[in-house]
């Protein structure tokens, strides 16, 4: 069957893009929180073989505008693409999940793209630079294309080659940080230093990308707390990213950090205490112009967004107003958003249904606290 090749995951801020595969898997594979890539080798796909699933994308997206165009010749927008995927004859040779991924795309307007896997930046510039000019060349629509990388990598990118990829149509960056602190970079085995994340942000940002930043609160543990929270901190308010996304840490199990907890060597925070470290991180953030977003189902409090410096009160406002609560209402809440019966801490009202499971978590597990840790580690 003809299709392309997609990779395991993608930003939620890239849900409505289409993913090019230009690697497999993650050529550093060793931190100790990621689940992943474990177990899975790494390459760098082909320049002909990319090409060739961008002819595979192209070909799909002109028999569904062919379609598109024969029975809705006056429509305003792409919507009936809905209609007209469920009635296209593709032939024994596309695969109809693909066909479907690149409607999807086309119902979106076909504006962004995601390079898959973890580290795109890591072919060489000549071939990237080929790649996006016939990406660009072949769906003129793009207006972002967007990666993961990492600091260590983007660090061996001269300015020029960077800036050159900037103006072939390379717009977004993502570098998962997680943490700015050495101690907590040391013990999560990330590969890369404080000093380093910053001068690779800053690398990107001065090339004229939008940078994507992740931190991730509960990371160092309760032994790090403070540190994982001042010293990203420190970091992002050297690099000013266009975006810094909060990402909190659970213990996946089959993970080296799974394993760091159950041997007593890292002790994972509650949820409470994760907030605290939040609070404390947006606190430190000094004289920057990022954008914070909290886009992640393992993020208690989706309410905390906003851009700096004007929105930083009412983010600690919010954060504050779950830490005044009391604590039946501050546990209803968490369990509630972990069932997903709320989304935001506005949503909140108590619910008879969350308090016979609170009820039951408590029964179960003993705590609040051990119940909801089961239930993360489980949902990931």
């Amino acid at each position: 069957m003809s299709c392309f090749e997609l990779g395991p995951i993608r930003p939620p801020s890239e849900a409505q893009s289409i993913l090019l595969r230009l690697t497999r898997n993650c050529h550093w594979n060793k931190c100790a929180f990621c689940p992943v890539y474990k177990n899975q080798q790494f390459s760098m796909r082909k320049a002909d073989e990319i090409r060739r699933d961008i002819d595979v994308m192209s070909g799909i997206a002109d028999t569904i505008y062919r379609e598109l165009n024969r029975r809705y010749p006056d429509r305003k927008d792409n919507s009936p693409v809905v209609h007209v995927i469920k009635d296209i004859d593709f032939g024994e040779g596309v695969d109809q999940g693909c066909a479907r991924q690149v409607a999807f795309w086309i119902y979106h307007g076909m504006k962004s793209l995601f390079l898959q896997d973890a580290d795109a930046l890591v072919l060489r510039t000549g071939d990237l630079l080929e790649i996006l000019n016939y990406v660009r060349e072949k769906f003129p629509t793009i207006e972002r294309i967007t990666t993961y990388s990492r600091a260590q990598t983007i660090s061996r990118k001269t300015p020029e080659e960077l800036r050159a990829l900037r103006q072939a149509g390379l717009n977004r960056i993502h570098i998962g940080m997680e943490t700015g602190a050495d101690e907590v970079l040391a013990l999560v085995n990330k590969g890369v230093t404080q000093e380093e994340q910053i001068r690779a942000g800053r690398n990107v940002v001065d090339a004229g990308f939008e940078l994507s930043q992740y931190f991730m609160p509960g990371l160092g543990g309760q032994e790090f707390t403070a540190e994982n929270a001042v010293e990203s901190a420190k970091v992002l308010s050297r690099v000013n990213p266009t975006f810094i996304r909060i990402r909190s840490t659970i213990p996946v199990p089959g993970t080296p950090l799974h394993d760091m907890m159950e041997q007593g060597k890292w002790t994972t925070l509650t949820e409470e205490e994760k907030v605290r470290e939040i609070r404390l991180f947006i606190e430190k953030l000094e004289g920057i112009t990022s954008t914070v977003q909290s886009d992640h189902i393992m993020n208690l409090l989706e309410d905390v967004e906003g851009t700096l410096p004007g929105d930083k009160d009412r983010m600690l406002k919010v954060i504050d107003s779950f830490l005044e609560m009391g604590l039946d209402d501050r546990e209803s809440f968490t369990v509630g958003r972990r069932i997903g019966r709320y989304r935001y801490l506005s949503d909140y009202v108590q619910l008879f249904e969350v308090e016979n499971i609170k009820r039951e978590i408590i029964r179960q597990y003993g705590s609040i606290d051990r119940g909801i840790l089961e239930i993360l580690t489980n949902f990931i």
